[in-house]
């Protein structure tokens, strides 16, 4: 009688056996299902060692006891059904101890496998809320962290190629034709008076490859001007404090070109003419005149110069074969849009100086004021942020993961009031203190939630420091004035701390940034 229920209970675990999961479900059932599945056969498992380690010699006995009892009944197929009972468990028993990398494996998964279970079932939740952040990380072959990864590789991971091979191509094609306009430049301003375009430095979002927009990209470029012979550009600060940040003005003074041993007289420098010459070069054009209001360069008269420069340039260039140019109004800069077929670029032309030998230059860029005055050049740190940023992709040349974190944020700012150089500094900030090395895909979530968490730290302290200016830990490599290095951080939250509804008003946008990333994520968008 005990054989034929040993034989019942047999049957009846073999027909409640869970069945595979079907083709039908979608792509994240699948994968809960799956995480579920393994977490159940590893409870099994776990049951099993700790019955047959605990109660082994016994059930021996046990098992023993049965089998003579059969024997003494003369019941045959109650024991053929022990036997085969007894050979189907050692078969299991072997098999499992065959696999101790795999039990260890799974083992070590569940100990984690509460939070990261968690984390999937409330996905509407805010994604820096998830405590299990930190044990995932941890470990590589976590299985809620393996399904983690299939998530995010399935939603987002083709979408932010695509959008990075966008603007690769995008940076190739502008270089190229910067390239060529400079050369151009070169060549009509070799022998005038007037300032001479140095090579375009390529700044801003789309060159460092992680522009928020996905089809109006703007690839900004930075052209540094040398002063014409016998000129030299003088940098004053501005010191009325009626502008935020650091901004200057650009003197232009002469500067002597005599040859030391003076044999002609004839041959005077711009500083040392002859009286008589004074009406005839006041009489001539001369660039500062043209690009000039009174010593000083003018930004808005050097902007229509390189206006006119990009449309005489532009019938001479191989581009315009294929390409259509279109200049597009701008009064600080030159911005134009080159357009073939359904392929469409815009390029945003910034110029400036050069601060010493640093990577620090003083630019056409409009301040953060209404009204920005046409001498007043502001001090841009692009090239340096764009120095930054090569520094990170050549510590892991495979690994763009933080440009797509970047891009993630920068898109779910629509419509919101924080601006993308805000998330932008706050992940500068992060990459000098994480190392690049753990800002790949399976850490993805969690740099997220590790920028959200510094924004709020931020928004409560109503301060964030500018990531340059001041910065003691800035990468050596990337060149600044030591007046930027020992500078007070600039404060980008200042108005916060000065009007207490647009505080109440940003905690509330963190708010809301933080729901659209959650549904960004879950959604695969």
């Amino acid at each position: 009688m005990a054989a034929k229920l040993i034989l019942l209970v047999l049957l009846q675990t073999l027909i409640q056996y869970p069945q595979m999961v079907g083709d039908g479900l979608d792509e994240v059932t699948r994968l809960h299902m799956e995480l579920r599945e393994k977490l159940l056969d590893r409870e099994m498992t776990r049951l099993l060692q700790e019955l047959e380690q605990s109660s082994l010699e016994r059930s021996v006995r046990a098992w023993g006891a049965l089998l003579w009892a059969a024997l003494q009944q003369g019941d045959f197929w109650a024991l053929a059904g022990v036997l085969g009972l007894l050979l189907w468990l050692w078969f299991i028993r072997s098999r499992r101890s065959r696999q101790p990398d795999n039990n260890g494996r799974e083992e070590g998964a569940g100990d984690d496998d509460g939070g990261g279970n968690e984390g999937e079932e409330n996905r509407d939740a805010i994604v820096w809320e998830v405590n299990n952040g930190d044990a995932i990380e941890g470990e590589d072959h976590d299985v809620a962290n393996e399904v983690e990864e299939d998530i995010i590789t399935h939603n987002l991971r083709q979408r932010l190629e695509e959008h990075l091979d966008h603007l690769m191509e995008g940076r190739v094609i502008t270089t190229i034709l910067m390239e060529n306009f400079m050369v151009f430049f070169g060549h009509l301003l070799s022998d005038s008076s007037y300032p001479v375009p140095q090579r375009a430095i390529g700044v801003g979002s789309a060159f460092e490859g992680w522009s928020p927009r996905e089809e109006d990209v703007v690839y900004r470029v930075l052209v540094p001007l040398n002063p014409p012979p016998g000129h030299t550009f003088h940098l004053e600060m501005d010191t009325s404090g009626q502008l935020p940040g650091r901004n200057f003005f650009i003197r232009v003074e002469p500067v002597c070109t005599c040859p030391r041993e003076q044999q002609d007289d004839n041959v005077l420098c711009s500083l040392h003419h002859h009286p008589e010459d004074e009406q005839r070069r006041n009489e001539e054009p001369n660039f500062l005149n043209t690009l000039g209001t009174g010593s000083y360069l003018d930004v808005e008269k050097t902007a229509r110069w390189f206006y006119q420069l990009v449309r005489a340039a532009w019938p001479a260039l191989p581009q315009s074969h294929s390409w259509q140019i279109v200049l597009l109004p701008s009064s600080r800069c030159c911005k134009f849009k080159v357009t073939r077929g359904r392929k469409s670029l815009t390029v945003e032309l910034l110029f400036g100086v050069r601060e010493g030998n640093s990577d620090i230059y003083v630019s056409s860029q409009p301040t953060e004021a209404l009204f920005t005055p046409s001498t007043v050049w502001p001090e841009t740190y692009a090239v340096a942020e764009m120095k930054f940023f090569k520094l990170i992709a050549r510590q892991d040349p495979l690994n763009n993961w933080h440009l797509k974190c970047l891009h993630v944020l920068a898109r779910a700012l629509l419509g919101i009031g924080f601006s993308t150089y805000t998330l932008k500094t706050i992940v500068m900030h992060l990459l000098n203190t994480i190392p690049v090395l753990r800002w790949r895909m399976r850490h993805f979530r969690r740099r997220l939630g590790n920028t959200m968490e510094y924004l709020h730290g931020s928004l409560e302290e109503k301060r964030l420091d500018h990531f340059v200016v001041g910065n003691r830990t800035f990468p050596q490599e990337i060149l600044l004035p030591p007046d930027v290095k020992t500078a007070e951080p600039p404060n980008l939250f200042h108005r916060l701390a000065q009007d207490p509804a647009a505080h109440t008003q940003a905690m509330n946008e963190y708010c809301e940034l933080g729901h659209r990333l959650a549904r960004m994520l879950h959604d695969g968008r």
